[in-house]
């Protein structure tokens, strides 16, 4: 079993049974515990687990890491899945642009865009595309969280009610085996759920680790978007889900970018 199957293997195996040992794991896999520990570790610097003293459990499912501890969680993969989202907006269009760090990366991503019309509930996407002179940049009003920079509330549902875009950019915390889009903050759900209903095109942006987490929160269904970003290939279930319906499927490899699209010729 090479390193990758392993890693999944170790994610499947602390997710059904809430916590695995370094003990338990050296004899299912046949490797020393010096191998599990780096596991463990490489697992969960991507947020994947969460380390605990003498193995692995589940990260919280009603508490988000940490805004600055996501800002530099698989950054690298961001960036690439942000260029490659960037690549399918053209100049002159117009998008929401929701909370996430996913989603600050992908508006440094269309700083070379011209024209662009962008809605945002988020202070730090706004900052980033301030000073484009060519950008119309508009941000939604409603409560200011001090962690995030992310604007909520029944304020700001009503007012990106008022508009109907090109594009809605959207993140997510997780996505469940049923393709459930799942959040930690049932306002940012809300707000999101507006941005899917007043979008022509619907691009989520998810790295690979989206895949394993939980959250408690129902945002929507992975089956509502148009397009889905990501860095590796999602699990089949979800795979499925997004050929059955539609749903174009980019993957963000590296080094070597490749582009897959699933839809229902496929």
């Amino acid at each position: 079993m090479n390193q990758q199957k392993r890693h999944e293997a170790i994610i499947a195996l602390v997710k059904h049974q809430g916590y695995a040992s370094i003990e338990q794991l050296t004899q299912d896999f046949g490797v020393t515990p010096q191998t599990i520990r780096r596991d463990l570790n490489a697992l969960a610097d991507e947020g994947l687990i969460r380390r605990v003293h003498g193995g692995a459990g589940l990260e919280s499912s009603t508490v988000n890491t940490a805004y600055q501890t996501r800002k530099t969680l698989n950054l690298a993969a961001k960036r690439r899945i942000a260029e490659l989202l960037a690549a399918s907006v053209p100049d002159h269009a117009s998008l929401f642009i929701n909370i996430g760090t996913s989603n600050e990366i992908v508006a440094e991503a269309l700083l070379d865009h011209h024209g662009l019309k962008v809605i945002t509930n988020n202070l730090n996407v706004a900052a980033i595309l301030q000073h484009k002179q060519d950008f119309n940049v508009i941000i939604a009003g409603g409560q200011v969280r001090s962690r995030d920079g992310g604007i909520i509330g029944e304020a700001t549902i009503d007012f990106i009610n008022q508009f109907k875009v090109d594009f809605g950019i959207i993140g997510i915390s997780a996505i469940d085996e049923d393709g459930s889009l799942l959040e930690f903050d049932y306002q940012e759900a809300r707000v999101a759920q507006a941005i899917i209903h007043n979008s022509r095109q619907v691009f989520l942006i998810a790295d690979h680790s989206k895949f394993h987490r939980n959250a408690v929160v129902r945002q929507g269904k992975i089956t509502q978007i148009d397009a889905l970003f990501t860095d590796r290939r999602p699990p089949e279930t979800i795979c499925r889900l997004l050929q059955s319906h539609d749903v174009a499927l980019h993957i963000a490899d590296s080094p070597v970018r490749h582009i897959e699209e699933h839809t229902s010729s496929a």
